[in-house]
C-alpha cells in the first residue's frame, strides 16, 4: 500500500469518526479584495496565533492552501462565482476543478467543504439554472475519488432569498426560485451537507429605519419594553441573528424540509463607515463580534431550533479595499495586515477551565413558594429551558423539592441564554452564585464536572429530548477508547482491498 493512499485511508476513517466530535466553532472568513495581503504563511501564522480552527476562502487560492497544509486547520474552499457557469455545464470540468483545487492538497491541507460561489441566487440570477447541476457534478467528483465523506458541497445564500424573515415563523423562500430552492434543498438532504446562510443584521438594522433597536442588532440585553417576540410562537427573540436563522429554518420547514443544519457563512459589523453610515463603528464592531462569539460558543440553536448550534464565519479576518461600494463595505476586517487587532477580541470568551470563574443561577432560599412554581414553569415552558433532567427518575429529580428544581431550570435557562441577553430574575427568585450546585449524579449545566465526566448533562436541546439525543455530540473519552481498535481493525480492512 503506497504512503499517498495510507495517507487518505487515515483520513478517511478520522473523518468519518471525528466529524461530529465537537459543538459550534467560530470560525474565519478570508478575502482576497485587497491591494496589501500579507504573505500566505503569514496569513496562517495569525490564524494560528488567535486559535482559529476553521477558516473559508472564497476561491482555490494555491498559496493559502499550501501554507494551511499541516496545520489541522479545517478549510472550506470556494468556488468563485465566475467558476460556477462553467462548472455547471460539464462534468468534465467539475471532475477537473475537484482534481485541482481539493484532491491534490489533501489530506495534508485539511479540506472539509466547498462552497460553491457566493450567494449566486440574489447576485447573478442568471447562473441559477446550474446552481445544482454545478453541485451536483462536484458532488459525483468526490464521489468518484473517494472524497465524499468528508468533504460537504453547498452554497451560501443571502436572507434576500426569504421574502419575509420577520416574524420567523412566517417566513418562506421568494417564490421566485421555489423550483431551483426545491432542488438545492433536496441536494442538501440527499448528500447529508448543510444550509449556508449568511446573516448580517448590521444591513437588517440599518435598512430597518428604526423599527428595531440596535441592541437587538449587537446581541445586547433589550429593556423589559422592547421584547421581540414571534406572534405566532411566543417565541423571544433576544437577537437579530437568532431570528434570522430560524427564518431560514421555518422557510425550509414550508418546503416540507427538515434535518439540514444551518452554517452561517459570512456574519460580521463593519468598523467604519462614510457620513451617511453611523452605526458602522469600532464599538459597535467590537461589540457584535465579540457577542457574537460568544452566542456561537454557547452551543445551542435558535429559539425555534434550540439543539441545533450555529457555527459561524466570521466576516472578516483583513479589510477589502478594492470592495466596491461605500466606505462601510471595505472595513469590515477584525486585523490589520500586520497581525494586530484593529479592537479588543475575545476568542475564547467562554470559560473552560476556571472554576472559580463560573457562576450559576439558583432559586433564592425563601423565595415565594408560586413565585417559585410560576418561574419553574416558565422556565421549562416558554423560556424552553431542558428539564429532563428534573423529572421522575432522573439524576436531578431528588431532592424532590421545589427549590432543586426551580435551580436547576433557572441554571439551565440562564446559560443558554446569558450570552444572548438572558437574565437571572425570574421575578425575583434567582440570584447568582459561584458555588456549584450539582450533587451526585445531577450535575448542572456550566460545572466542571460536565466538560470532565463521561456522562452527558442536559446540554443538547432546550426542550423534553430522548435519552439517546440528550447525550449530545462531543465525543467522550471513553467512546475514543472504543473506536481505536475499531478503528485500527477498518485500517487492515482497507488496506487489504487497496
Amino acid at each position: 500500500m503506497s504512503s499517498e493512499k495510507w495517507g487518505k485511508a487515515i483520513f478517511l476513517l478520522l473523518s468519518l469518526f471525528c466529524s461530529d466530535a465537537s459543538g459550534a466553532f467560530v470560525g474565519i472568513n478570508i478575502g482576497s479584495h485587497s491591494t496589501s495581503l500579507p504573505a500566505a504563511e503569514d496569513v496562517v501564522a495569525i490564524l494560528k496565533a488567535h486559535q482559529f480552527t476553521h477558516v473559508r476562502l472564497f476561491d482555490a487560492d494555491r498559496r493559502m492552501l499550501n501554507a494551511l497544509a499541516n496545520t489541522g486547520i479545517e478549510v472550506m474552499v470556494g468556488v468563485a462565482n465566475e467558476e460556477v457557469l462553467g462548472i455547471g455545464e460539464s462534468p468534465s470540468v467539475a471532475a477537473t476543478w475537484i482534481n485541482k483545487n481539493v484532491g491534490s492538497y489533501l489530506p495534508a491541507t485539511n479540506i472539509t467543504a466547498i462552497a460553491v460561489g457566493s450567494e449566486v441566487l440574489s447576485t447573478i440570477p442568471h447562473v441559477a439554472s446550474v446552481l445544482v447541476p454545478a453541485m451536483s457534478y462536484l458532488h459525483r467528483a468526490l464521489v468518484a475519488s473517494n472524497l465524499n465523506f468528508q468533504v460537504k458541497i453547498s452554497s451560501p445564500q443571502s436572507m434576500d432569498v426569504i421574502s419575509r424573515s420577520f416574524p420567523p415563523s412566517t417566513a418562506t423562500f421568494n417564490s421566485t426560485w421555489n423550483s431551483t430552492i426545491y432542488q438545492f434543498l433536496q441536494f442538501l438532504k440527499n448528500t447529508g451537507s448543510f444550509y449556508m446562510l449568511n446573516v448580517y443584521p448590521y444591513y437588517g438594522y440599518v435598512s430597518g429605519d428604526g423599527i428595531f433597536p440596535i441592541e437587538y442588532a449587537l446581541f445586547q440585553q433589550l429593556s423589559p419594553t422592547k421584547q421581540i417576540v414571534d406572534p405566532n410562537t411566543v417565541f423571544p427573540y433576544t437577537s437579530m441573528f437568532d431570528a434570522m436563522v430560524d427564518a431560514a429554518y421555518y422557510s425550509m420547514g414550508a418546503l416540507n424540509f427538515s434535518g439540514i443544519p444551518i452554517i452561517v457563512t459570512e456574519s460580521g459589523w463593519p468598523w467604519l463607515g462614510g457620513v451617511n453610515e453611523p452605526d458602522a463603528t469600532v464599538e459597535n464592531a467590537e461589540t457584535y463580534n465579540n457577542n457574537l462569539i460568544r452566542r456561537v460558543l454557547n452551543n445551542t440553536g435558535p429559539p425555534g431550533q434550540p439543539s441545533l448550534p450555529v457555527s459561524t464565519y466570521i466576516y472578516e479576518l483583513f479589510n477589502e479595499d478594492k470592495r466596491r461600494g461605500p466606505i462601510s463595505e471595505k472595513n469590515w476586517g477584525m486585523f490589520y495586515t500586520n497581525g494586530t487587532a484593529v479592537y479588543t477580541l475575545s476568542l475564547t470568551s467562554l470559560d473552560t477551565g476556571n472554576s472559580s470563574s463560573r457562576v450559576f443561577c439558583i432559586a433564592k432560599h425563601g423565595a415565594d413558594l408560586k413565585s417559585l412554581e410560576a418561574g419553574l414553569d416558565w422556565a421549562c415552558g416558554q423560556g424552553k429551558a431542558n428539564c429532563l433532567a428534573i423529572q421522575v427518575g432522573r439524576p436531578c429529580y431528588e431532592p424532590d423539592t421545589l427549590q432543586n428544581h426551580a435551580s436547576f431550570a433557572y441554571n439551565d435557562y440562564y446559560h443558554r441564554t446569558k450570552s444572548s441577553g438572558g437574565t437571572c430574575d425570574f421575578g425575583g427568585t434567582a440570584m447568582i452564585t459561584s458555588v456549584d450546585p450539582s450533587h451526585g449524579a445531577c450535575v448542572f449545566t456550566g460545572s466542571l464536572r460536565s466538560d470532565m465526566s463521561g456522562i452527558s448533562t442536559p446540554f443538547s436541546a432546550f426542550g423534553p429530548v430522548s435519552t439517546e439525543s440528550a447525550r449530545g455530540t462531543t465525543l467522550q473519552v471513553p467512546e475514543v477508547a472504543v473506536l481505536i481498535p475499531v478503528i485500527l481493525v477498518m485500517f487492515q480492512i482497507f488496506s487489504r482491498s487497496i
